[in-house]
């Protein structure tokens, strides 16, 4: 497995959990990095996206204003920091390399995927 994601765990709605990915073989350090969720019974969907060197972010509008996503490349490490946890956040989180230095919105964009860690939100 090239990435590596943690975090996961059972949280209150309201609460806040923090993601990582890690890139230990540092396979990654020039791609565009993101997370996607799967939710039981339903398609695997983009969360957010960082490009290689951080400087272009992109967030669904399902979490935007309430995840914020990072990375640190002398760690060769990601992060995705979630407030205001909902219900609806509930699923496994993937996080996955893009083909390019650049990170898109679409699955076909990313080539290398982590396992999955996830994220249980009670009400």
């Amino acid at each position: 497995v090239q990435l590596q994601a943690s975090g996961g765990g059972l949280v209150q709605a309201g609460g806040s959990l923090r993601l990582a990915c890690a890139d230990p073989r540092r396979t990654s350090s020039n791609n565009g990095l993101g997370w996607f969720r799967q939710a039981p019974g339903k398609e695997r969907e983009f969360v957010a996206a960082i490009a290689w060197n951080g400087g272009s972010i992109s967030y669904s509008d399902a979490v935007k204003g309430r995840f914020a996503i990072s990375r640190e490349r002398a760690k060769n490490t990601m992060y995705l920091q979630m407030n205001s946890l909902r219900p609806e956040d509930t699923g496994a989180y993937y996080c996955a390399a893009s083909r390019s230095a650049v990170a898109g919105t679409s699955i076909s964009s990313y080539n290398k995927w982590g396992q999955g860690t996830q994220v249980t939100v009670s009400s």
